[in-house]
């Protein structure tokens, strides 16, 4: 089977090293790839935004299964444009991807069909006046959303009236995150522990795999702004069997079956961000795709053929017993560049990353490329540094990949020390 991968981050790295397992694969293509990445098949240096040479190129290889990996090509159709050339793609239609591509679709659509979420309210630019009346009505801490796209950082809690009014500032008058910003959700501030679980799905029928938890802020104890994701751990304590069946029974069955009844079948992997409150588990956001940096623990820690558990939902039949969880734990820290996720400096050498290769340590690239046969940054997050442990020991896990990060160094590297100690919390 002839395989392309369509990205370039971390997440793609970890999909790619999934598929290469599979006794099924023939050849693998990354577009565009990365310098880890490139170890695992080919890269093929396309702008995934060309949505027109993506598909001649896939015309001239004859590949038999397109996975789409980012978001942004997801809500741009990429995913329709292959399907509707006759090939078998696993990720949503641009209309099914609404559900991450507009935050108000998607907490509508829950509330419409009763599905636990924040209580929330939705204004665009042009009602300024009327949500600055409205902030000085709810309680605080809030939370003041981009509706669109903002690679993760559309986000803000904001403690007060004035840090809630900074917030729209940035959306609607200082046009931080575009036209992401044209229009804001604005939610009732949730409290618990947070938890993503991923919902592989054919539209209709669906299997969880492993619940996960992101660490989204630059600073430990999740101090400082918002980035992509710092770090992440798999499986988490606090999500039980039963609680895992709840969610299921609750949540996702639910929101594929609400997708269906509006004429939009949703097809791929449904990532769905929960909280753990007090009333039961609720929907923080829902994305269209595999999470960064979720996705670098989960997957190691499936066994079975997870390039076959893609290509059956891309035929619209999942095979349900294609992969399973196979006991283990994994952390990944993501080590930043100085000043990530503002400003920040590109093309600084990283040393010591092929020396600590092992059994149970992957290196997943996402900010990084090879100039003059010497490794180096060129992203805001570098790189992951991901633990891969047999037994359920997260606290062996977390050990082991700061052992390994220690080992690593660029110039101004940043990362957070505290990946998968919430998992310890009471």
């Amino acid at each position: 089977m002839k395989v392309a991968i369509i990205g370039s981050g971390g997440r793609e790295h970890a999909i790619a090293r999934a598929i290469s397992n599979s006794d099924k694969l023939k050849k693998l293509f990354i577009v565009p790839g990365n310098p880890g990445t490139a170890n695992l098949g080919i890269n093929i240096p396309i702008n995934p935004d060309d949505h027109d040479k993506v598909l001649e190129f896939c015309k001239v290889e004859q590949i038999d299964l397109i996975v789409i990996g980012p978001e942004k090509p997801l809500i741009a159709g990429l995913s329709d444009l292959l399907v509707n050339n006759g090939f078998n793609v696993f990720g949503p239609s641009g209309d099914a991807a609404r559900i991450e591509g507009e935050k108000s679709f998607a907490k509508d659509l829950m509330k419409r069909f009763n599905i636990p979420t924040a209580s929330y309210e939705v204004f665009s630019k042009e009602e300024y006046d009327r949500v600055l009346d409205y902030l000085k009505t709810i309680k605080y801490p809030t939370v003041v959303k981009a509706d669109g796209i903002a690679a993760g950082k559309g986000v803000v809690i904001a403690e007060n009236y004035n840090e809630a009014v900074l917030a729209v500032n940035d959306c609607f008058l200082n046009y931080s995150f575009g036209t992401s910003g044209n229009k804001i959700v604005i939610e009732e501030f949730m409290t618990g522990q947070e938890t993503s679980i991923f919902a592989i799905t054919d539209g209709k029928e669906f299997i969880l795999l492993p619940a996960s938890q992101d660490h989204k802020r630059i600073f430990d104890g999740d101090l400082g702004k918002n980035t992509g994701g710092m770090g992440a751990f798999a499986p988490v304590p606090k999500v039980t069997d039963e609680l895992m069946k709840v969610v299921g029974d609750k949540i996702i069955k639910p929101v594929i079956d609400a997708m269906n009844s509006i004429g939009s079948t949703y097809s791929g992997c449904l990532y769905c961000g929960l909280m753990l409150t007090n009333e039961g588990p609720k929907v923080v956001e829902f994305n269209c795709r595999f999470g960064d940096p979720e996705t670098q623990v989960v997957l190691p820690l499936l066994e079975g053929d997870f390039l076959q558990l893609l290509m059956s939902v891309s035929k619209g039949k999942i095979d349900k017993d294609a992969v399973r969880y196979n006991g283990g734990a994994s952390v990944c820290v993501v080590v930043a560049s100085k000043g990530y996720p503002d400003k920040y400096l590109k093309g600084i050498e990283i040393k010591g990353i092929d020396a600590v290769y092992s059994n149970e340590i992957i290196i997943y690239h996402s900010g990084t490329k090879e100039v003059d046969g010497k490794l180096v940054t060129d992203g805001g997050r570098v790189f992951g540094v991901t633990s891969i442990i047999l037994e359920n020991d997260l606290i062996k896990a977390k050990q082991t990949a700061y052992q390994a990060l220690s080992k690593i160094y660029f110039e101004g590297m940043q990362f957070r020390t505290d990946i998968s100690d919430k998992a310890f919390r009471k």
